[in-house]
C-alpha cells in the first residue's frame, strides 16, 4: 500500500515522520507533512478518523466564531471546513479585505485555538450558493476570459489569488506542518459538471489547476470534489447524501475515500417549501460511509448561516442552512446536534479496528449485510455494522452467538462485535423546539418614511437607443437599476371605449422588476431559481400626449455555478404597448435612459448622516412601493439571538445600525402557501448598548406596523426514551483495549437526561408520561397507557436542575395501590420541560 505526500516531497516522506523538526526548503516544520494513502490521511504519522463540520466565516460575525467552534468540538467533531470567497477578499481588482467578518487569518487561528483541524477549500471558484459562486464582478470584464477554463487571462487571475492565499496561510505559519490547523486543501469544486463543456481545454485546465496548487503548497493533501478521473497529484472527492452508495471511490488504489459534503439538509431559494433531512438519515449515512472504508466525512452545513446584506446567489434566501446542527442563529439543533455527536463517539469508540483490521462482508438478503473489522487473532480489534437498508421492516440478526434487533432503516454499531452502542434510528439524544419570543423591550416602533421620485428618461444619466443588459449595467454594486422612456400617443390611437384599455407587456430575462406608467405605480413581477425569466402584462391608462414608462429592474443575485458564468446576463428584453388602435407600439428600440442604484442608496439613507439628507413624513399606512420606511428601537433584554419579523412587508432590504441583514421577501409564497423566510437574523453584534436604527427598503408595498423584534431561544427540551432502548454510546470507553462502562455515567437504560442551554435550569415541566405516549417535541400527548404519577417524578428530579436524569423504573411511576393497565407493553417516557434563568441568577 503506497504512502504519499501530495507533492515531489516523497524523497523526504518517512525523515519527515521519524524526526520532530525537519527543513524543507526554506520552512522550519514543526510538524512532518501530512501523508496518505488508500486507507485515511496520516497526520504526525497517526491515522485519523475525521469529522469536519462547514462553517463558513462570513456568513457569520468574529463574535460568534469562538461560540460556533465549541459547540463543534463539542459534537464531536475535529476539523472545521470553510471555503475561501474570492469576491469578499477582493472585491476591486488589487484592492483587499480581510476586515470583519472577511478576517480569514483570525477564523482559522480560532479553530486553531480550539484544537481542531480545518480543510481549507481555496476555490477560487466555490459555488456555495454564494454570489458568482465567489468570483470577483471585476472578473467578468478582462478581456478576453473564459471562466474555469484552460484560458491565460483566468488563469492568470486564478494564479494569483491562489497564490496570495497560499503565501498569507505560510506567513502566518496556519499550514499543519508549519505547527497550524490546516490539514487539507482544494483547489476548484464540482469541476465534472462542466467539464464536457470546455473540451479539451476543459482536461488541460484541470490538470493545470492541480499543478499550480501543489506547487504553491506540495506538503498537505489537495482534494478535488465531485472531479472524475482527477490528477494524479489530487485526490477525488464525493459530495452528496449517500456518498456509501453513490461514490465508486477515487481514481488511483493510493488514494483514500472521504466525503466533502454531506448535505444536513438542503440551501433554499424564496418560494421553495422547507428542506428537511432526519438526524436518523444522517447518522445513517455516516456510520454506512465508515462502515465502507471512509474515513473523512464533513457536514456541509455544520453552522447554517446567514447570507447577509447582497452575497447570496440567484434567488437564495438570506438564511442559509438553518436545518443545520447548528441553526442560523448558533442554537443546537436537537436532535440532530446530539445525535450525530452519539454516531462519532461510536466511531471513535471502534477506531483501531477499523484503521487495523480486515473488512469481511457477509450479506443476510438483499436489504441486510454484516460488515466487520477484525484483525484475526486479536480478539481485543474487531467492530461490526450490522445494516439494514429495508425502509420498513426490522431485521433480527444472529452474529457469534447472540441474536441483535435492527430496526428499519438503520445500521447498529458493535464496536467490540458483542455490544450495540448506537443504532442510527434510536435517538437518545434530548429534542428541542426553536421559539421566536417578541422583545418586550424593544417593539415600540414609530415609523417614518420617504418615498423614492420616479425618474423619466430625461432624467437619467445613461443613454441608448435599447435596455442595456442588468449585469453589466449594474457592475454588481446594486441590485437595482431604472429604466425609462418616454412616448407620445395621439388621442385617436387610444382605445375609444372607457372600459377598454392598452395592455404593458415587459419580457424580462431576470429577475424581478417594479413598473410605472407616468409615475403611477402599476404592477411589479418576477422570476425563479428555475425560470428566471418572467412577463409582466398589465392595463394601463395612457393619456394623449407624453407618457413615461419606468422600469426599476432588480437582480436577486448573480447565478453561482454552471459553464460560461461570465456570459450569463439577464435584465429587460423587449417592452411593448399592445390594444392601441393602430395596433402594436414596439418600444424596444425607442431610447432609453438608465441609472444604477436608488437614491436611498447613494445618500445613504441607512446611515445616520443620511437619513439627514432628505425630508421623512410620518408613516401613513398606506404601503406604497419604493418606499423608506425607518424607526428606532430599544436593545432586547438578554442575551438570547435575536430576530426580525418581515411577514406584513413585501420585498426588500433590511439594515440595522446600518448594517445590511439581508434581502427579505415576504409575499413570494411557497406552495403552502407561506413565505420560504419570516424571521431574518440580527447579529447581536450589531446592536448597539440602548439605541438602535432599523431602516427598511420596501420595493413593491408593505405596511410596517406589523414588524416585530423578537428574541430566539431553544429552551423548550425533551425527551422519548423507551424500555427497549439500548444504553446511550456516552455510558462506554475503550481502555487498555477493551470496551467499558464508565463508572461516572449513568446508565441510560435506566432513562431520560436532559440538559438545558447555557447556564438556564429547568424552571417547568410541560408534559410527562410513561406509558405509550404519542407525538413529537412540541405536540407531546397522553395514549392509552399512562401512568398517573409522571408528572410528580418528573418534578421531584428535574425541577430547578441545569441537569436532570428520570429513572426509566415502572416501580417508580406505579407506586402502591396504583394499577399499571398495561402490564404487558414496553414503556416509553416522554418528557417536556421549559429552561429559563433560576430565580437565583
Amino acid at each position: 500500500m503506497g504512502l504519499h505526500l501530495a507533492s515531489s516531497f516523497l524523497v523526504t516522506l518517512f525523515l519527515a515522520i521519524a524526526m520532530p523538526k525537519v527543513v524543507l526548503g526554506e520552512d522550519i516544520n514543526i510538524n512532518p507533512p501530512v501523508i496518505y494513502d488508500a486507507r485515511s490521511l496520516i497526520i504526525n504519522g497517526s491515522r485519523q478518523l475525521l469529522f469536519s463540520g462547514s462553517i463558513h466565516y462570513p456568513r457569520t460575525q468574529p463574535e460568534m466564531w469562538p461560540s460556533l467552534i465549541k459547540k463543534s468540538k463539542a459534537g464531536g467533531l475535529n476539523v472545521i471546513q470553510t471555503y475561501v470567497f474570492w469576491n469578499v477578499h477582493e472585491p476591486v481588482e488589487g484592492q483587499f479585505n480581510f476586515a470583519g467578518n472577511a478576517d480569514l487569518v483570525r477564523f482559522l487561528k480560532c479553530v486553531h485555538e480550539h484544537g481542531l483541524w480545518v480543510n481549507l477549500r481555496l476555490g477560487p471558484y466555490i459555488a456555495a450558493e454564494w454570489n458568482h459562486g465567489g468570483f470577483p464582478y471585476w472578473l467578468r470584464e478582462v478581456a478576453n476570459i473564459t471562466f474555469r477554463s484552460y484560458n491565460e487571462p483566468f488563469m492568470h487571475h486564478m494564479r494569483r489569488f491562489s497564490e496570495m492565499i497560499i503565501n498569507m496561510m505560510k506567513n502566518e505559519k496556519l499550514f499543519y506542518p508549519q505547527g497550524g490547523p490546516i490539514i487539507m486543501s482544494q483547489i476548484e469544486n464540482e469541476y465534472g459538471a462542466v467539464q464536457a463543456t470546455y473540451r479539451e481545454d476543459g482536461a488541460k485546465y484541470i490538470q493545470w489547476a492541480a499543478e499550480m496548487a501543489v506547487g504553491l503548497y506540495g506538503k498537505i493533501p489537495w482534494l478535488m470534489c465531485k472531479q472524475p478521473n482527477a490528477p494524479s497529484l489530487v485526490i477525488e472527492t464525493c459530495n452528496g447524501r449517500h456518498c456509501a452508495d453513490t461514490f465508486q471511490g477515487p481514481n488511483g488504489p493510493d488514494k483514500p475515500i472521504l466525503w466533502t459534503e454531506n448535505w444536513t439538509a438542503q440551501y433554499r431559494a424564496f418560494g421553495d417549501p422547507p428542506s428537511q433531512r432526519s438526524a436518523e438519515d444522517l447518522a445513517f449515512s455516516v456510520a454506512n460511509f465508515f462502515a465502507s472504508n471512509g474515513t473523512f466525512v464533513n457536514y456541509y452545513m455544520y453552522y447554517g448561516g446567514t447570507n447577509y446584506g447582497r452575497t447570496a446567489s440567484s434567488f437564495v434566501t438570506t438564511r442559509y442552512y438553518d436545518e443545520a446542527p447548528l441553526d442560523e442563529y448558533g442554537l443546537l439543533r436537537e436532535p440532530k446536534w446530539g445525535h450525530l455527536r452519539d454516531v462519532h463517539r461510536a466511531l471513535k469508540l471502534s477506531k483501531k479496528a477499523l484503521f487495523w483490521g480486515q473488512r469481511t462482508s457477509m450479506r443476510i438478503n438483499r436489504n441486510v449485510e454484516i460488515v466487520t473489522y477484525e484483525k484475526p487473532g486479536d480478539a481485543s480489534m474487531c467492530a461490526a455494522f450490522f445494516i439494514n437498508k429495508h425502509t420498513k421492516l426490522p431485521a433480527t440478526i444472529t452474529f457469534r452467538g447472540s441474536v441483535y434487533y435492527v430496526p428499519s432503516k438503520s445500521i447498529s454499531i458493535l464496536p467490540d462485535c458483542k455490544t450495540v452502542v448506537f443504532n442510527s434510528q434510536t435517538i437518545i439524544a434530548q429534542h428541542s423546539t426553536r421559539n421566536f419570543v417578541p422583545s418586550k423591550k424593544a417593539n415600540n416602533f414609530k415609523w417614518e418614511s420617504y418615498r423614492e421620485i420616479i425618474p423619466t428618461y430625461n432624467d437619467l444619466p445613461i443613454k441608448d437607443i435599447i435596455p442595456r443588459e442588468l449585469y453589466q449595467l449594474t457592475k454588481d454594486a446594486s441590485d437595482y437599476a431604472w429604466y425609462s422612456t418616454s412616448v407620445n400617443i395621439e388621442h385617436r390611437d387610444l382605445p375609444m371605449r372607457p372600459d377598454i384599455m392598452p395592455v404593458l407587456e415587459v419580457q424580462n430575462n431576470g429577475h424581478a422588476m417594479v413598473a410605472f406608467v407616468n409615475g403611477e405605480h402599476i404592477g411589479f413581477a418576477h422570476g425563479n431559481l428555475d425560470q428566471k425569466k418572467f412577463s409582466l402584462v398589465k392595463a394601463v391608462n395612457l393619456r394623449p400626449g407624453l407618457n413615461h414608462i419606468t422600469l426599476l429592474c432588480m437582480t436577486m443575485g448573480f447565478q453561482n455555478s454552471g459553464a460560461h458564468m461570465e456570459k450569463r446576463w439577464t435584465g429587460p428584453d423587449s417592452v411593448r404597448i399592445k390594444g392601441l388602435n393602430t395596433g402594436t407600439l414596439d418600444l424596444t428600440e425607442t431610447h432609453w435612459g438608465h441609472e444604477v442604484g436608488i437614491t436611498g442608496e447613494k445618500l445613504p439613507l441607512y446611515l445616520e448622516e443620511g437619513e439627514r439628507k432628505v425630508q421623512w413624513s410620518p408613516d401613513t399606512g398606506l404601503g406604497t412601493s419604493i418606499t423608506w420606511y425607518k424607526t428606532h428601537f430599544k436593545t432586547p433584554e438578554g442575551k438570547n439571538p435575536v430576530a426580525i419579523t418581515m411577514d406584513s412587508m413585501n420585498k426588500g432590504m433590511i439594515w440595522i445600525n446600518g448594517n445590511n441583514i439581508g434581502r427579505y421577501w415576504a409575499s413570494f409564497l411557497t406552495p403552502h402557501g407561506r413565505p420560504s423566510q419570516t424571521e431574518y437574523h440580527i447579529p447581536r453584534e450589531f446592536l448597539k448598548r440602548k439605541k438602535n436604527s432599523l431602516v427598511v427598503f420596501e420595493e413593491v408595498g408593505g405596511k410596517p406596523e406589523n414588524i416585530t423584534i423578537m428574541t430566539v431561544n431553544r429552551d423548550i427540551i425533551c425527551s422519548l426514551i423507551s424500555e427497549v432502548t439500548p444504553p446511550s454510546v456516552k455510558t462506554w470507553e475503550r481502555k487498555e483495549n477493551e470496551l467499558r462502562k464508565v463508572l461516572l455515567v449513568e446508565d441510560m437504560k435506566s432513562g431520560a437526561r436532559l440538559t438545558c442551554p447555557d447556564d438556564k435550569v429547568i424552571v417547568d415541566v410541560e408534559f410527562a408520561s410513561f406509558g405509550d405516549p404519542i407525538g413529537a417535541c412540541g405536540i407531546f400527548s397522553v395514549g392509552t397507557c399512562h401512568s398517573p404519577n409522571s408528572m410528580s417524578v418528573v418534578l421531584k428530579h428535574c425541577l430547578g436542575k441545569h441537569s436532570c436524569a428520570i429513572p426509566l423504573d415502572r416501580k417508580a411511576f406505579y407506586l402502591t395501590g396504583n394499577i399499571d393497565n398495561c402490564p404487558d407493553t414496553f414503556k416509553s417516557l416522554a418528557v417536556q420541560v421549559r429552561c429559563g434563568k433560576s430565580s437565583m441568577q
